[in-house]
């Protein structure tokens, strides 16, 4: 089915453009072309300076809506477009008044055009999207965008200097108004200013815009992201007067006892007169509707620039954090001779430190531990255009997660992103638009190239100067994966004289002097504790680390248990947020997210799906293993001191918050359902304290009932995006409680028919047949429904829809003999023993096959069929082949009818959960359709399963149905499709992988089938997720004994049936009768790593 959709159809005052650009050159063309010149970043651009603007009010400063303002204009809209593939076919007088666009059609603004019906995005990781001869770029194949709109200006604004304000645009933009060339830019992720006055007429003016999808800037956009061109953020006007304050930074710290706050405002006044004017500057600092701090000076303004400053102290200052996000409002205005106002501006403003203390990252003098991910610009429609429902449901999410730290990974974000993170507390570091990946590291690297070291310093200098007021900003990041050489060196440095009231990191400096943070990108675990042992002037925080690709992010607990015993471990940055899926629709009307090579031509290098890593989907529904993140991420610990006294220790790991702001309550349930519970009284336990709490045990415990408690802390006060009963932390304690489980003998009279190859078993209302010639349970009869689909028993099962992670590290090559293993297993005897009048064992034998047909491993199974509806199987695995990878997954799987499709199950969940992934799933008693088991991965993998399951049933709307009871615990998945429904052939990385062509998967290959499959595991190894390009999963959770044997019970039920008491029942003979001792040295059940190892008691 074709799925290819081929869519045709800026600076601080310090700027330096590299040279001049006369008004009257209108369209001559300068040789190099400025799009092929890293020397030339900008020309006739307006200084960069903070994110600011004008009102006539204190009351709209403070609302900050743009669109309230008299000195603001939107041209967002609708503006004419013509689009070429190659410069040379560019319209070269498009600018002009008279020229005739009436052929053009129309184009959103802003809009990545590719997405609206013009060339094709393209993902690539490390690979340039063009060829790779800086700065120089294809002459072949190079799309120009032409934009053309008009527009006036209000009668108001005569006088008034007009700036022309484009907030991104990707990659290099011409400017003309009314004809004349105003301007260029480059830097495709921070704003672009142009003084226009002089080029405006009266009535309609034309703006002309010429766009260039690459250029030597894109030499230093390498990201690991889409590829998309155009307008991407907001275009409007800003009338300022003549004179007015062109620019300010704000220092706003605290003391040195952490207590007090110290203030400073530098203003930059600027008159583009050419007569000096005389202004009153007053400040003022607001907390809510309380004035804090005044300021009020005057100035003579000469033409040119004029700086003022104010200084003050703030007594018992309320201090900012991600965790106390509390801020102040500044307003600036500016009056005239008269005290008539000319403008008024402000920011948010938060008191804060950021420092290395102890060689330790700390804010207002307090360690922090880094909880944070990595975030894209990413729209499932828009792509690269982003709006505020998002970010403020990107923001919500996070902190309903437990996520303090933000990575602006690799450019800064829209504006409207800092403020809503000073309001609402997230920790930012915001890095700079710059990464040459695709140079290398080596002395190709452009970080080691002298001629472009404007160009590094040029978008250094745009983030610091635009987002430098920003309290959420913490520090500064260089960039990404550019290689190392001196152009950093010397960024770092200029940042340091520009801004010292942050940090500095750079992932490739490693611990040089030019990075305060030494801030790898997915190092191990071994590696981070040798590190932390042997350094102390440096944090550790990871920029990047557990690659949430598909089915990932296992061992984050592990991850985090040796960063909260390592002072020198300050957390680190998962990559990263969201997929960067693309919706889209196929021929068939079906919509899916469309990712690396369902786009273009096949002879354009893509990453396939390597650009979905996201711990949500692009909707921004949350994956799996966000649920595990909040889990390890969260801030309240629990501790059993002395569980059989009911004595528990309660940790606060905030680092500001007290645990009186949360409400704590208790609960412990047997086999899953509630049988007592309370409340803590308020714990009044600060910041990194810790306090006991006592609970009563009382309970007596019934013959075989699981006892747990389970503690949650939840909010008690409602804020902006939290509710009220939100829980931000839980944990949950096996009790060593417990009574003997009953023991039931079997009941029920059985017959048994025999005819060649074929046994078959009866009791009072059910019927099992066996295949003695396939060696497999082919029937199985109850209630006078057949239950059984196409006669698929239990079948051994080694195999899994390998992962991303599996991919990445070559598991589907190196554990290929166990794909097919199951399924081409051979008989080698059956043996059916009447043992009783209730009991019938059915033993079958196999030889189970490697590659080359060879046997590799002996597996028994043993179908124990009782007269009271139950069939106990026990199974048994011995390998007897030498150097045989790890096993993917120890279990059996069948095929029920469809009808069977309530799912009921005692383990962890209600979500998909793994042995190196399920600290954030409690053992609980659950329920759910079986096909709200699936989790659709952008591309189709394992999915879907539950650990530690005691017992799971599949019941029918008449209330019969399977109970499968696990002798130890099970791992179980269920769903309406087949294992090979979620595979991939090969690698979705490229065009070709392995010599064969890839072939992209999407949701809407995966089609729900007449049946219900049922995997029942021993244990499945885990997923992984140090990265998703060569990292295995770590031992622990690896499959790797020779020998296995488990057992589990199948059990028929009927409506009313307790599955619980059923459940905790034994029974009285499980012993596996003789005849399994062709397997010599018969294993031990349970040699895996323990159950349950995440629940801190078990």
């Amino acid at each position: 089915m074709n799925r290819k959709l081929i869519l045709f159809g800026l600076l601080s005052l310090f700027a330096f453009s590299g040279k001049s650009q006369g008004q009257n050159e209108t369209n001559k063309e300068t040789v190099p072309h400025d799009w092929e010149n890293q020397a030339v970043s900008e020309i006739n651009r307006e200084p960069v300076h903070a994110s600011l603007m004008p009102f006539d009010t204190d009351a709209k400063v403070i609302a900050n809506d743009f669109s309230a303002s008299p000195y603001y204009k939107s041209l967002n809209g609708k503006w004419k477009f013509n689009f070429v593939t190659k410069p040379a076919d560019r319209p070269s007088s498009f600018f002009s008044k008279n020229f005739d666009d009436s052929a053009w059609k129309l184009i959103d603004v802003p809009a990545n055009w590719e997405l609206k019906g013009y060339d094709y995005p393209i993902y690539t990781n490390i690979v340039y999207p063009h060829k790779a001869t800086p700065p120089t770029i294809q002459e072949n194949y190079n799309p120009v965008g032409s934009y053309r709109m008009e527009f006036e200006t209000p009668n108001d604004w005569n006088g008034k200097e007009i700036i022309l304000h484009f907030g991104a645009v990707s990659s290099a933009m011409y400017v003309w108004v009314n004809g004349e060339k105003v301007g260029y830019t480059e830097d495709s992720k921070t704003p672009a200013e142009f003084n226009i006055t002089k080029y405006l007429k009266s009535g309609k003016n034309l703006l002309a815009v010429q766009i260039f999808r690459w250029s030597d800037g894109s030499y230093l956009e390498d990201q690991d992201f889409w590829r998309m061109s155009g307008i991407t953020r907001d275009v409007y006007l800003v009338a300022r007067n003549t004179t007015h304050v062109f620019d300010f930074q704000l220092k706003s710290g605290l003391d040195a006892l952490y207590k007090d706050g110290i203030f400073n405002a530098d203003i930059t006044l600027r008159n583009l007169g050419k007569v000096a004017m005389n202004v009153t500057v007053e400040a003022k600092l607001l907390d809510e509707n309380d004035q804090v701090l005044e300021f009020s000076k005057k100035a003579n303004v000469a033409s040119g620039n004029q700086s003022i400053s104010f200084d003050g102290k703030l007594a018992n200052v309320k201090k900012w954090s991600a965790e106390t996000p509390n801020l102040y409002q500044l307003v600036i205005t500016t009056k005239d001779e008269g005290g008539k106002i000319i403008e008024s501006l402000g920011c948010q403003v938060g008191f804060r430190n950021v420092e290395i203390k102890n060689g330790q990252l700390c804010v207002n003098g307090v360690r922090i531990l880094v909880k944070g991910v990595n975030i894209h610009e990413h729209h499932e429609i828009n792509g690269h255009v982003q709006d505020l429902e998002t970010m403020i449901k990107d923001i919500t999410v996070m902190k309903k997660f437990n996520i303090n730290t933000v990575r602006t990974s690799h450019y800064p974000q829209p504006e409207k992103w800092y403020e809503l993170c000073n309001k609402y507390g997230m920790y930012l570091i915001d890095e700079a638009n710059i990464e040459s990946h695709g140079m290398g590291y080596g002395k190709e690297s452009l970080a080691k190239d002298p001629t472009w070291y404007d160009a590094h310093l040029f978008r250094t200098r745009n983030m610091l100067e635009r987002d430098k007021n920003h309290p959420s900003v913490i520090i500064w990041s260089l960039g990404n994966e550019a290689g190392d050489g001196e152009n950093f060196i010397k960024t770092s440095a200029w940042i340091k004289s520009r801004d010292n009231t942050r940090l500095v990191q750079y992932e490739q400096a490693g611990t040089k002097a030019h990075t305060d943070i030494y801030c790898p990108m997915y190092a191990t675990i071994d590696h981070m504790i040798q590190y932390a042992e042997k350094n102390k002037d440096k944090p550790l925080i990871q920029c990047e680390y557990a690659h949430a690709m598909g089915n990932s992010v296992g061992n984050l607990q592990d991850y985090w248990d040796a960063i909260e015993s390592h002072d020198m471990l300050q957390g680190g940055c998962i990559w990263d947020w969201v997929d960067q899926g693309l919706l889209t629709t196929n021929e068939k009307g079906e919509k899916f997210w469309a990712y690396g090579g369902d786009f273009g031509p096949k002879d354009v290098w893509t990453d396939g799906n390597f650009n979905c890593n996201g711990l949500v989907n692009p909707d921004r529904t949350p994956h799996p293993s966000l649920y595990e993140v909040k889990k390890v991420y969260q801030y309240v610990g629990f501790k059993a001191l002395d569980i059989n006294a009911g004595k528990f220790e309660v940790i606060n790991k905030y680092d500001f918050l007290n645990l009186n702001n949360f409400g704590f309550d208790w609960r412990i349930e047997a086999d899953g359902i509630k049988v007592a519970e309370g409340k803590l009284s308020s714990l009044n336990v600060p910041a990194h304290g810790k306090t006991e709490v006592s609970i009563p045990m009382n309970l007596k415990p019934e013959p075989g009932k699981e006892y747990f408690i389970i503690f949650s802390a939840k909010t008690i006060v409602a804020t902006d995006l939290i509710p009220v009963g939100h829980e931000v932390a839980f944990e949950q304690f096996k009790l060593p409680i417990s009574a003997p489980a009953l023991s039931v003998n079997p009941k029920g009279k059985l017959t048994m028919e025999k005819s060649t190859g074929k046994t078959t078993i009866k009791g009072a209302d059910f019927t099992v047949s066996f295949d003695l010639v396939k060696g497999s349970m082919n029937s199985l009869v109850f209630a006078g429904k057949e239950m059984l689909n196409d006669g698929k028993g239990p079948e051994p099962n080694f195999w899994r829809a390998p992962t991303d992670n599996d991919f990445g590290n070559g598991l589907d090559k190196t554990d290929k003999v166990w794909r097919k293993a199951g399924e081409n297993k051979k008989l080698i005897s059956s043996k059916v023993t009447k043992v009783s009048g209730n009991q019938v064992n059915v033993q079958l034998t196999f030889d189970i096959p490697g590659l080359d047909g060879k046997t590799v491993a002996k597996y028994i199974s043993v179908y124990k069929v009782y007269g009271d509806r139950e069939i106990e199987v026990v199974n048994i695995f011995k390998t007897t082949a030498e150097k045989l990878p790890e096993i993917p997954r120890m279990g059996m799987n069948l095929q029920l009818a469809r009808e069977y499709e309530n799912m009921q199950w005692l383990g962890r969940g209600p979500q998909e959960n793994y042995s190196d992934r399920n600290t954030g799933a409690l053992v609980g008693l659950y329920d759910g359709k079986v096909k709200d088991q699936y989790w659709a991965y952008i591309r189709p993998q394992e999915n879907g399963n539950k650990t530690d399951v005691r017992w799971v049933a599949f019941i029918n709307n008449d209330g019969n149905g399977l109970l499968s009871i696990g002798s130890p615990l099970l791992s179980v998945s269920a769903h309406h499709n087949l294992m090979e429904d979620f595979e991939s052939p090969v690698r979705t990385v490229g065009r070709v992988y392995d010599g064969k062509e890839v072939v992209n998967r999407h949701t809407t290959d995966v089609k729900e089938r007449n049946l219900v499959s049922v995997n029942l595991d021993y244990k499945q190894m885990g997923v992984g997720g140090d990265n998703s390009w060569g990292a295995r999963t770590h031992p622990q959770y690896l499959l790797t004994d020779k020998e296995y044997s488990y057992s589990f019970r199948l059990k028929l039920v009927k409506k009313g049936d307790d599955l619980n008491s059923i459940a905790r029942t034994k029974l009285g003979d499980t012993t596996i009768p003789a005849g399994t001792e062709s397997i010599k040295d018969k294993p031990q059940i349970g040699k895996i790593s323990k159950s349950g190892s995440k629940v801190k008691s078990k």
